[in-house]
C-alpha cells in the first residue's frame, strides 16, 4: 500500500508540474468499453495500437477511420484513455484507433519531438495496413485533446517529419482537436523540454498553417489557462486565410477541457458535462459534413 500511496503521490506532482491533460473518460466508464484488438506499430519500441471495429464491419466494405491522440501533457497517459471516444465512433461505422506513444523521459532522452515522430508513424502504418482493416486510406481523421491535439495537428502540418522518404503520408485528412495545443511559442519553456532534438518554433503547428493543412475543428473553453484560447484563435485565423475549412467553437464559462470557470483547470478535470456533450456534438456533425459519418 505505501508503494502504491508514493506512486499515486508521484503521479499527481506529475500531473500539476506538466501541461497536464486528462484521459476522455472516467476508469469506470472504461471498464465498461470493450476489449480492442491490439497491434504493435513500432517493433523497436513496442508501441501498440488498439483497433475497434464497426458492429457491422464487413471486409466487403471500406470505412473511414479515426485515430485518436490522448493528452497528458506528453508525460503522462495511455492509450486506454482514448478507448471510450474509440468506441463512439466505431459505433458510428468509423474504424477507430487509440495510440500508444512514448512519453517525455528525460533519463532515457525522450520529449515531445518523439511523441510527434510516434504519431505520425502510427497514422503511416494504419494506411499501410489500409487493406487489412478495410480503411479508405483518404478518409483518415485525428482527433486529439490538449498534447494530444497538438499531435495530431503536428501530424498534418509536419507530414513525414523526419522521414520525408517515405511513400505512405503521415498527415491526416481531417483534424478534430479538443482544448489544443496549437502555439507552443507561448510556453516560454518548452524549448528546454524539446533539448537540442528540434527548434520549438518548428514543431508550432499555429504558426506553420498552409492550403495544404486538412480541415479542422476546434473546441475549447473561454478560460483556458492551460492551452489558451489564443493558440487556438492564431491555428484558426491562418486557415480561414488559406481558405481552408475551419470551425473554432468555443464555450464560456469554462476552462480548460470545459471545467469550470469557478475551479481551478490546471488539476484534474470536472468537465461541464453540457458543454462537454455540446462539443462533442460539434465534432460530430464536423466528422459527418465531411463524409466519416453516414
Amino acid at each position: 500500500m505505501k508503494h502504491l500511496k508514493y506512486r499515486i503521490q508521484k503521479n499527481m506532482a506529475l500531473f500539476v508540474f506538466f501541461i497536464l491533460v486528462t484521459p476522455e473518460i472516467s476508469a469506470q466508464e472504461q471498464t465498461t468499453t470493450p476489449v480492442p484488438k491490439e497491434y504493435t506499430y513500432d517493433e523497436k519500441h513496442e508501441l501498440k495500437i488498439f483497433c475497434f471495429r464497426p458492429s457491422t464491419y464487413s471486409d466487403t466494405k471500406e470505412y473511414p477511420a479515426i485515430v485518436i491522440f490522448h493528452g497528458g501533457g506528453w508525460s503522462m497517459g495511455e492509450a486506454s484513455w482514448g478507448f471510450g471516444s474509440a468506441q463512439h465512433y466505431a459505433d458510428m461505422g468509423i474504424m477507430a484507433f487509440s495510440v500508444q506513444y512514448r512519453l517525455q523521459d528525460d533519463k532515457n532522452g525522450v520529449t515531445p519531438y518523439e511523441s510527434v515522430i510516434d504519431a505520425q508513424k502510427a497514422i503511416r502504418w494504419i494506411r499501410e495496413n489500409a487493406s487489412k482493416f478495410s480503411i479508405k486510406k483518404d478518409k483518415v481523421a485525428a482527433y486529439g485533446w490538449s498534447a494530444g491535439a497538438h499531435l495530431a495537428a503536428c501530424a498534418a502540418i509536419f507530414e513525414n517529419l523526419n522521414t520525408p522518404e517515405e511513400d505512405e503520408s503521415s498527415a491526416p485528412n481531417l483534424l478534430a482537436l479538443k482544448s489544443p495545443a496549437l502555439s507552443l511559442l507561448m510556453y516560454p519553456n518548452f524549448q528546454k523540454r524539446l533539448g537540442n532534438k528540434i527548434e520549438v518554433k518548428n514543431l508550432s503547428p499555429a504558426e506553420h498553417v498552409s492550403e495544404e493543412t486538412p480541415p479542422s475543428i476546434i473546441v475549447i473553453g473561454r478560460a483556458d489557462t492551460v492551452t489558451p484560447l489564443s493558440g487556438s484563435e492564431i491555428f484558426h485565423k491562418a486557415m480561414i486565410e488559406h481558405q481552408n475549412d475551419s470551425e473554432l467553437h468555443i464555450y464560456d464559462g469554462v476552462g480548460h477541457l470545459f471545467t469550470p470557470s469557478t475551479e481551478p483547470d490546471n488539476g484534474w478535470p470536472n468537465p461541464d458535462k453540457e458543454i462537454q456533450n455540446k462539443a462533442q456534438d460539434a465534432i460530430d456533425k464536423f466528422l459527418k459534413k465531411h463524409g466519416y459519418i453516414n
